[in-house]
């Protein structure tokens, strides 16, 4: 039996497909990309004339904020970067070093063109002078002695009460230290007295601390002084401050020009030494006549 035929296929080829042909950009720089590398290299050029020029060196200070800081004493933490070109300066060390200052709270540094660095200080607040012999700190009411009063002392350090440390362990304070919280609780208590709340006429009152007496009070000019003594964190603690406080009004009143001397062991226990009567003048002795 015989195979049948294959039919061949039509080999009629098909139209070819029409494209459109795609046109490319020239390799060549347009007038707008030449303008705009044109101005590239006129910015790198400013800025790199910027950065080298000496006009925009640090060369001057604006201080702010300063009452008690040393102006010098800011000026040393900014030296090294005295010269510096401001456009590459970073402000970031400058206020770490200030702000490691103990006496700085925080710190404020802006660049102001051509050359000058401004600061803004914010101190630490102060809320009494501690005063060991010839140093006088400040201390913040966290008890820090967070700087020294300078002399003269700024007129904002009229209105700070202060405490005169006599004890032999004065010698040992220093900036960065902070005081006992049991002394500084007394101290304050004791230095925001009035004449008016003790029934005093005196003009003000000073505020000591010794090895012998502990706390005293005295009146200004010299009177009297009351001996409030020494606290302890539970024997003998300042609680006891307010009724020693009404103890001495008691025994003021009606008296003070005779008292020049009190003791407050207690609450309820106080005792005075009355100021001494000067002894009249013997009257002269009649001369008889010749």
């Amino acid at each position: 039996m015989s195979g049948r035929p294959v039919a061949s296929r039509s080999r009629t080829p098909m139209p070819g497909r029409r494209t459109r042909p795609v046109r490319r950009a020239s390799a060549g720089l347009s007038v707008v990309r030449a303008g705009a590398a044109l101005a590239m290299l006129v910015s790198a050029a400013a800025i790199y004339g910027v950065g080298a020029s000496s006009a925009f060196d640090y060369t001057k200070l604006q201080l702010a904020g300063l009452t008690y800081t040393d102006q010098n004493a800011v000026e040393a933490e900014l030296a090294g970067a005295r010269g510096e070109n401001l456009f590459g300066l970073s402000t970031g060390p400058l206020v770490a070093a200030l702000e490691s200052m103990p006496i700085v709270a925080s710190a404020v540094v802006d660049i102001q063109l051509p050359g000058t660095l401004a600061v803004t200080i914010d101190e630490r607040e102060p809320v009494l002078v501690w005063q060991a012999g010839l140093d006088r700190f400040l201390v913040d009411r966290d008890g820090v002695l967070f700087g020294r009063l300078a002399s003269p002392a700024p007129a904002a350090a009229a209105r700070l009460p202060v405490i005169d440390d006599r004890r032999a362990t004065a010698g040992t304070l220093e900036v960065g230290k902070s005081l006992d919280p049991v002394d500084l609780d007394a101290a304050t208590r004791l230095a925001s007295l009035a004449p008016r709340d003790i029934g005093s006429s005196a003009v003000g009152l000073a505020v000591t601390v010794s090895d012998e007496n502990g706390f005293v009070v005295s009146a200004k000019p010299e009177a009297w002084t009351a001996i409030f003594g020494y606290y302890t964190p539970s024997l003998r603690t300042t609680d006891l401050i307010p009724e020693q406080v009404r103890l001495l009004r008691s025994l003021l009143v009606g008296r003070e020009a005779q008292v020049e001397r009190i003791v407050l062991a207690t609450a309820t226990d106080g005792t005075y030494t009355p100021r001494a009567t000067p002894s009249a003048s013997p009257k002269p002795k009649a001369s008889k006549a010749p």
